[in-house]
């Protein structure tokens, strides 16, 4: 992977196929934690059992559904909604399939017809938390908010659900959103579900050092860059909350760490002009 491009997968210990995806807004800054903050492909599987009586129906739309999670984690998006359209025309019942071919919309960028796939995977399993956060996502990078807030409230109602990333999305999107005190409320409690997630402790710090609360931004900014995670961004915001605290020696520190691994970035440049309060 490219150094000067580096960005953190938001499909971090997915049980299934997950597509390497970004958030976008407030997670990173310009350009942001993009994608579908993390679309869920689905929870155990027994989520992914077809509902058709004819075992060999089964057999078929499980193995086209099977074919598209694994192209759709390749970035395969137009051959992964093929095989999905085949699940669906083996068991048209079969909600998971409805809920990849969503995804699989997204990723081509057909939001609309993703959502009309997510909407009718829900009127299928109504009590799949994963297309409730789906559908989350996708309503969030339309600046549906609050139609996302709803559609997050519900995931987080159902077991299968992986709540510490519906919570990392639902942060995310009410940061977007301006709501920023709720936005810091739900990512402390997604670090606390999962503390090891870059996204969520980068975004969490940057919304600290936005407020001015440059103490513990430091605590959460430091813990990544000090993991192999740490990547251009964090460094450039560790490099800001360190001005801030006037510790010049940890500046140097970090600057050093980003002109060493990712020289031609976008932030080392920001760090030459001196551009410490450009977000």
């Amino acid at each position: 992977m490219n150094r000067r491009s580096r960005t953190w997968p938001a499909g971090l210990a997915a049980a299934c196929a997950a597509l390497t995806l970004l958030l976008a807004g407030c997670a990173t800054p310009p350009g942001g934690v993009s994608g579908s903050t993390t679309p869920r492909l689905g929870g155990p599987a027994s989520d992914w059992q077809s509902n058709a009586a004819d075992p060999a129906v089964r057999q078929r739309a499980e193995t086209h559904l099977a074919l598209a999670t694994g192209y759709l984690q390749r970035g395969e998006s137009r051959v992964a909604l093929s095989e999905a359209k085949e699940a669906q025309d083996a068991d048209p019942r079969f909600a998971a399939a409805f809920n990849v071919a969503g995804m699989a919309y997204a990723a081509l960028g057909d939001r609309d017809q993703a959502e009309a796939e997510y909407q009718h995977a829900i009127t299928l399993n109504p009590r799949d938390g994963n297309i409730y956060h789906n559908l989350g996502w996708l309503q969030c990078q339309r600046a549906d908010y609050a139609d996302a807030e709803t559609q997050f409230q519900h995931a987080l109602q159902f077991p299968n659900a992986d709540r510490a990333r519906t919570l990392m999305a639902q942060g995310v999107c009410q940061a977007r959103a301006g709501k920023k005190a709720e936005a810091e409320a739900t990512l402390m409690q997604a670090y606390d579900l999962d503390a090891a997630n870059p996204i969520v402790a980068y975004n969490l710090a940057l919304l600290l050092y936005q407020r001015g609360d440059y103490e513990r931004a430091r605590f959460y900014i430091r813990r990544l860059n000090n993991s192999e995670l740490a990547n251009a961004q964090s460094l450039w915001l560790g490099i800001r909350v360190e001005h801030r605290m006037d510790d010049q020696r940890a500046m140097d520190q970090l600057a050093n760490q980003l002109r060493r691994r990712f020289a031609g970035s976008k932030e080392l440049t920001a760090y030459d002009k001196g551009d410490f309060d450009d977000q």
